[in-house]
C-alpha cells in the first residue's frame, strides 16, 4: 500500500466525502438475470436493458460490489475485466464557487477517455448537470459512457460521513429522483438505474428509503486516492496495485478538487491492457456477475 493511501483516507474528506474509503457494505443479493442481456465479448455497449438486481432483505436497495470469493470472483468478475468509474461531484450549494472560475468539471479526461476508448461510468450529481449541461448530455449520448446518478445534492445518506450534511430520511428517494429530473432536462441519454452515496456512506434506514426510487447502488473495492492528488504516479500506483478480475475502481471527474486523475490514467490504462484486462462499464460488470 502506498503513501497515497493515507493522503486519501486524509483528503477525501475534502472533496465532500466522495470515494474516501469503502464502509462496510450491507450483503448484496444475487443480481436478476435479463433475457438477452449479454454483450459480446469484445463489445463495450452496455446491455439494451441494464441489469439491475433483486432488492434485499424487507424490500433494501441492493448493493453490488466485487466480491470475491475462494475459487476467485463468479461469472464474468473473474475474468481479467475492470470498471473505472468517475465520480463528477458538484455539491447543491457550490454553485458560487462555480461562478467564480472553480471548474467542477473534466473535459479532458473525458477527451483522453474517448481517445483511448474506455468504457466507462459517471457517476454524476444533479447539480453537476445542471452545471454542465452540454458536457452532461455529450457523455451520455457517446455509448462509451454510461451515467448514473450520484445523488443531486451530494449530500450524506448517513452519518458520521466524512463532514457531509444530512439528507433526511423522508428526503432521500427525492434527492435521488431529482438527479434523475436533472439528467432528463440536461438531454442525458443512456441513463443506467444505479446509484452510488455520497462519500459511499450508507445504513440500513437509508436503504429501505431508497426503495421507492429503484435502484441499484453500486460501491468500489479500489480507491484510487486522486482526491486531491497531485502526484498522478502515485495514483497511478494504488489503482494498478488493487485492480483484481472483476474490480470496481472509484476515480474523479472533478478538475478542481482531483487534478492529477488525467494524467494517472494515461498509465493506468495501457498497463492494465498490458496485464490483459479488458475495461468495462458497470452494467456489463454487473450483467456478468450473474453467470
Amino acid at each position: 500500500m502506498t503513501t497515497l493511501t493515507v493522503l486519501g483516507a486524509l483528503t477525501g474528506a475534502a472533496l465532500t466525502g466522495c470515494g474516501a474509503g469503502s464502509p462496510a457494505p450491507a450483503p448484496p443479493t444475487a443480481p436478476t438475470p435479463l433475457p438477452n442481456a449479454s454483450a459480446p465479448a469484445s463489445a463495450s455497449a452496455a446491455p439494451e436493458k441494464p441489469p439491475t438486481m433483486a432488492p434485499g432483505p424487507a424490500g433494501r436497495t441492493p448493493v453490488f460490489e466485487r466480491r470475491p470469493t475462494g475459487g476467485g470472483t463468479a461469472g464474468r468478475s473473474a475474468e481479467k475485466v475492470v470498471a473505472l468509474t468517475f465520480d463528477a461531484d458538484m455539491t447543491a450549494d457550490q454553485g458560487p464557487r462555480a461562478a467564480s472560475g472553480e471548474r467542477f468539471d473534466n473535459p479532458e479526461l473525458i477527451a483522453l477517455l474517448r481517445r483511448l476508448k474506455v468504457p466507462s461510468t459517471v457517476f454524476m450529481t444533479g447539480r453537476w448537470a445542471e452545471e454542465y449541461p452540454a458536457q452532461a448530455k455529450a457523455i451520455g449520448a457517446d455509448p462509451l459512457f454510461e451515467v448514473a446518478n450520484h445523488s443531486y445534492s451530494h449530500h450524506a445518506f448517513s452519518a458520521p460521513c466524512y463532514g457531509l450534511p444530512v439528507v433526511e430520511k423522508a428526503a432521500m428517494t427525492r434527492d435521488v429522483e431529482r438527479a434523475f429530473t436533472a439528467f432528463r432536462k440536461a438531454g442525458v441519454r443512456n441513463v443506467v438505474p444505479y446509484f452510488r452515496f455520497p462519500g459511499g456512506c450508507y445504513d440500513d434506514t437509508a436503504l429501505h428509503a431508497l426503495a421507492p426510487a429503484d435502484v441499484t447502488a453500486v460501491q468500489w473495492d479500489v480507491v484510487s486516492g486522486d482526491a486531491f492528488a497531485t502526484d498522478a504516479g502515485a495514483v497511478a500506483e494504488q489503482v494498478l496495485d488493487g485492480v483484481r478480475p472483476g474490480s470496481l475502481v472509484v476515480m474523479h471527474c472533478t478538475r478542481s478538487a482531483a487534478p492529477a486523475t488525467e494524467a494517472a490514467v494515461r498509465r493506468i490504462v495501457p498497463e492494465l491492457r498490458e496485464r490483459g484486462y479488458r475495461f468495462v462499464k458497470v452494467s456489463e460488470l454487473m450483467e456478468g456477475s450473474a453467470r
